[in-house]
């Protein structure tokens, strides 16, 4: 069985030694062509990450991925889920040391796992509910949804009238500085 070490920190002036130093400490010797680690923010998931996709590239069935704390899986519960079911997928153990260096692929593990699919669901349903919530609240209040529109009444008046003229679609929204498309969906919304 191969051990493989992923580190993560958000900007350029961190490192992730102090988590490689955790993983040798808690007796994870990482060979240095198996440790891998990206300067990126968590907010990117990590299927999107450029070391960590490196890094499954390299991986096969039976190797173990170690990491410090499940944070550095995923920018957040949801994310951490999707990358511990596909590397399970993949026959690739799991472990994170700040979980008392649970092996996520054991019978306990798998408990975590469950337990943490409980808290995901929670935590994306919470998500759901409070955004549902704030689009109320601001419907009531009488505000304006949605992305505020690049064009006035009047401008759109205008471009239906160069439109009307024989004007192209594409001098009009290049001369109102917006897309084809909504150039074409001012003009069709006068027909509807």
């Amino acid at each position: 069985m191969r051990v493989f070490g992923y580190g993560r920190v958000s900007t350029a002036d961190q490192t992730t030694d102090n988590q490689r130093q955790e993983l040798e400490t808690m007796g994870h010797a990482i060979q240095a062509q198996r440790w891998f680690s990206d300067k990126i923010s968590g907010k990117v998931p990590a299927s999107e990450r450029p070391e960590f996709s490196r890094m499954l590239e390299r991986m096969e069935a039976g190797d173990m991925l170690v990491v410090s704390k499940l944070d550095r899986l995923g920018r957040d519960m949801i994310d951490v889920m999707q990358t511990l079911r596909a590397l399970t997928a993949q026959g690739i153990r799991v472990k994170v040391l700040a979980l008392g260096d649970t092996d996520l692929t054991s019978t306990a593990g798998k408990a975590v796992v469950g337990i943490l699919a409980v808290v995901a669901e929670m935590e994306r349903d919470m998500l759901v509910e409070r955004t549902q919530a704030g689009l109320a609240r601001a419907k009531a209040e009488g505000k304006q949804l949605g992305r505020p529109s690049k064009t006035s009444d009047t401008d759109r008046d205008t471009i239906r009238a160069r439109l009307g003229a024989g004007e192209s679609v594409s001098q009009v929204a290049r001369d109102f500085g917006i897309s084809r498309a909504t150039v074409i969906s001012i003009r069709d919304a006068a027909t509807t």
